[in-house]
């Protein structure tokens, strides 16, 4: 079955290259971090990219959905050299990092949940819900590390993340797979 939605085929492949990226990026982060609990929390989000990685590719399949060679050339070198400069860059801008880029991966899941749906296609609700959900819990974990840096004010002006996320997501308060249409929602 082919999907005719753009968008959507787009977005798929650029989230399957993507979480390469990212998983790349945690094995410098968890390599260049000395605190043990720091480092076995960043190693278990690695794991958590390529599971979604092993995810996508599953979606990807079923839709015979070609593997973007440019996405993955262009992730591959993004995630080798932010696993580099992790090592250079000091303690506090990895975390701030990929709190950002976490805080805009959830709402990619939540939007190709909604591409889907707009097909007719629940299929990946669950799944799409429950990736979205751990690329918050990532979100959290990175932000609760940085909170009390003096860092945080200047970082969260320059770049428009901190105590502010581009989500609407609130895991105090998570809402159910059916009553999730409302996450992420452009304006």
């Amino acid at each position: 079955m082919k999907l005719n939605h753009p968008e959507l085929v787009d977005l798929l492949k650029k989230g399957y290259s993507a979480e390469k990226a990212a998983a790349f990026a945690y094995q410098g982060h968890a390599a260049a971090v000395k605190n043990t609990e720091d480092k076995i929390a960043i190693r278990q989000i690695e794991i958590d990219e390529w599971n979604h990685r092993t995810e996508m590719l599953e979606i990807l399949k079923h839709y015979d959905i070609s593997i973007s060679k440019f996405y993955e050339f262009k992730f591959h070198v993004i995630g080798k050299i932010i696993s580099f400069s992790c090592h250079v860059i000091g303690w506090f801008m990895p975390f701030y990092f990929a709190g950002r880029l976490e805080s805009g991966n959830v709402c990619e899941y939540f939007r190709m949940k909604q591409y889907f749906n707009s097909l007719g296609i629940k299929d990946y609700d669950i799944i799409l819900y429950e990736m979205g959900m751990k690329e918050k819990e990532h979100e959290v974990y990175f932000l609760e590390q940085i909170k009390d840096s003096k860092l945080l004010p200047f970082f969260e002006r320059l770049f428009f993340w901190g105590k502010d996320s581009f989500n609407n997501i609130d895991l105090d308060k998570k809402y159910s797979v059916e009553e999730s249409d409302f996450y992420c929602k452009k304006k």
